[in-house]
């Protein structure tokens, strides 16, 4: 399998392509944006693992340009660890994102079952009765208006709209938009909901979003 790696630290990118030659992958190592972008079109590899601030062209710049005309697996790997910049890779099409400082045994092991699954994306875009989620430019629209919304409440939205008509709980949607585990205590799903209804619930008849009682929320068409 052929590996290639963009990462502009002189040591992290000598320690990356030792470990994963190792580790029986046949490994080409980019130092610059440009330089990652030109070997990934020009190249064929089974997977790239990426890190996101590099010289000249940043890594979410490349997996834009990745994604428009390939699918390979592309493996976040950086030190930018909040759940804003996690949620941003994946929705611009990355398969995983593993933050630094890392155990070297779980980058093989992600990279390992990336190749097995092959590449999988999401959708670009969500439809849900009349609100349409552009997950690339982060754009709602509902009845053709424009919904203006908070990073968190996007994310938010956008794991709802991904499991529409699936009850999602307090706790999973804490650990999946903040990162966090949920304290019973802790009103911030609650308030984060209340906020979001507000803005494409209320001003529309129809509501989309729904509280099931001692379980949680889903998104979902009602008639």
């Amino acid at each position: 399998m052929r590996i290639l790696v963009v990462e502009d630290e002189q040591k992290a990118g000598d320690y990356l392509r030792k470990g994963l030659t190792e580790s029986g992958f046949v490994v080409d190592w980019a130092q610059t944006g440009p330089d990652g972008l030109h070997m990934a079109q020009s190249e064929s590899y089974d997977l790239i693992v990426l890190d996101v601030m590099l010289p000249k062209m940043n890594g979410w710049q490349i997996v834009q340009e990745l994604r428009k005309n390939q699918e390979t697996p592309v493996l976040f790997l950086t030190a930018r660890d909040e759940v804003e910049d996690r949620v941003r890779g994946l929705e611009l099409g990355a398969d995983d994102y593993l933050v630094k400082p890392f155990a070297f045994a779980e980058l093989v092991v992600r990279i390992r079952t990336l190749l097995r699954r092959g590449p999988i994306r999401e959708a670009e875009r969500l439809d849900v009765a009349d609100m349409q989620i552009d997950v690339l430019k982060r754009r709602v629209t509902r009845s053709g208006h424009r919904i203006d919304l908070t990073a968190k409440e996007f994310a938010l939205l956008h794991l709802l709209a991904k499991r529409k008509g699936e009850v999602l709980s307090r706790s999973l949607i804490a650990s999946q938009v903040w990162d966090m585990n949920f304290d019973s205590d802790t009103n911030v799903v609650d308030v984060a909901v209340r906020r979001l209804r507000a803005k494409i619930d209320d001003p529309y008849a129809s509501k989309l979003i729904h509280t099931i009682r001692g379980m949680g929320y889903v998104l979902e068409e009602r008639q």
